[in-house]
């Protein structure tokens, strides 16, 4: 380790890369840490206390949310815009097209993305102003005018464009994705205070739940990074082909099969999900029609059961894996391309017989997968409700996030190491 850190310090473009990525992530701390002015930023943390749903949320976010800062809604906008414009990408035959067309499709896409993202930003952000106007009163959020308001939404949505456009220039530096670190900065930015806050109300009669605590976590970085890595290996032979009395093909190779195809997007999809009924009965808990606020107050409350919730998000994890999966996944394709380079998979005939075999394969490998998702993005409530306390630093989908994160940035690095290797000799 140190010896690669050494060799990364003494290639000065590599070093200038990752200062620059540095510097990026300390702006965007401190743009978490800049208000929105009206804001009674400790009657909302108190708030965001004593509700869970908007805290997974307020992870997301690196903390901005609970300080209702200028980049409140961090990359969450971006990223939905990504889903959709990757969905859509797969239903609309035109958006396919342009898909296809290599780079200049795949910046058309972006572009689309981008412009999809701004008035994502802007709904999220007059429908946080709503809910913590009506959840808080005038404790949180002062009474705005028309034109405060806007002013408002059209603050938090240029710092979520300008989060966009800091991850954009980062991924350029090609040490890692932008927008994958800027959501790592803001899980880890918590750890100190959590931390701090652990020492200060320390007592003896916690040692042994803390040590509990530190052992299950390196046990499930140990899973994440195992799980993360793990990939079956299809066997594929290249027929030989004689062209121009050269010989081509002869090789064998394999085809790598993640065992979690669909990455962390499932949980995305599931917290997406599973904060939009509570959301939206927020927003008619004051109604004037008395069975829909009742209504909106059966909601609320059945949300806020941990039972309820932490079933309904296993749930939610599990199936968003398969359907993920099964849009990204294209086992036809696959398995045209294999047949238009000579390729097979031994003892599988080519055409049917190995669509059907890919799929099947796939079936078995997802199941693991979803499972495994499934119990991390759980496994904070599950330690909390057997031990009674809110020791957890970091949740297992944050830790999910992070560890994932961290392997795609140590990967870029060393790619980055062994061109510059290459460019020696």
């Amino acid at each position: 380790m140190w010896q690669k850190l050494e060799q990364i310090w003494k290639t000065p473009d590599l070093r200038n890369n990752i200062l620059f990525v540095l510097a990026c992530l300390a702006v965007f701390r401190l743009a978490a840490h800049l208000p929105i002015p009206g804001v009674d930023t400790i009657a909302l943390r108190n708030f965001f206390a004593s509700n869970q749903l908007l805290g997974l949320l307020n992870i997301f976010s690196g903390g901005g949310l609970e300080n209702f800062s200028v980049v409140m809604l961090g990359v969450g906008p971006y990223i939905t815009a990504s889903i959709i414009m990757q969905l859509l990408t797969m239903i609309v035959p035109r958006l396919e097209e342009i898909n296809k067309d290599g780079e200049a499709g795949q910046r058309r896409i972006n572009q689309y993305t981008r412009y999809l993202t701004v008035p994502l930003a802007a709904l999220q952000a007059y429908g946080f102003i709503v809910i913590f106007r009506n959840q808080g009163g005038a404790r949180i959020i002062g009474q705005m005018d028309p034109w405060q308001l806007a002013i408002s939404i059209l603050t938090i949505t240029a710092g979520t464009i300008f989060l966009m456009w800091l991850g954009e220039i980062m991924s350029e530096r090609k040490v890692g994705n932008g927008i994958s670190l800027l959501i790592f900065a803001g899980i880890v930015s918590s750890v100190p205070q959590k931390i701090q806050q652990t020492i200060v109300t320390f007592d003896p009669s916690q040692v042994f739940t803390i040590a509990a605590f530190l052992v299950i976590a390196v046990i499930t970085v140990v899973a994440v990074v195992v799980v993360t890595e793990a990939q079956r290996n299809i066997p594929v032979t290249y027929a030989r082909m004689v062209r121009g009395g050269n010989t081509y093909g002869g090789a064998t190779s394999y085809l790598p099969m993640r065992l979690l195809q669909a990455g962390v997007i499932p949980i995305i999809f599931a917290i997406s999900v599973i904060l939009f009924p509570p959301m939206v009965a927020q927003f008619l808990a004051k109604s004037q029609a008395a069975w829909l606020v009742n209504a909106a107050q059966f909601t609320i409350n059945l949300f806020q059961n941990q039972i309820f919730y932490a079933v309904a998000y296993f749930v939610l994890v599990f199936g968003f894996t398969y359907f993920y999966t099964a849009v990204i996944f294209k086992p036809e394709q696959i398995a045209e391309n294999l047949q238009k380079q000579g390729g097979f998979i031994p003892g599988i005939r080519p055409g049917a017989s190995t669509i059907q075999f890919l799929a099947r394969t796939m079936n078995y490998i997802v199941l693991p997968g979803a499972l495994f998702l499934s119990l991390i993005a759980v496994l904070p409530l599950a330690m909390q409700a057997f031990t009674g306390s809110q020791l957890l630093v970091i949740g297992g989908t944050s830790l999910l996030i992070v560890v994932s994160v961290v392997i795609e940035t140590v990967r870029a690095i060393n790619a980055q190491l062994v061109m510059r290797d290459y460019d020696e000799l």
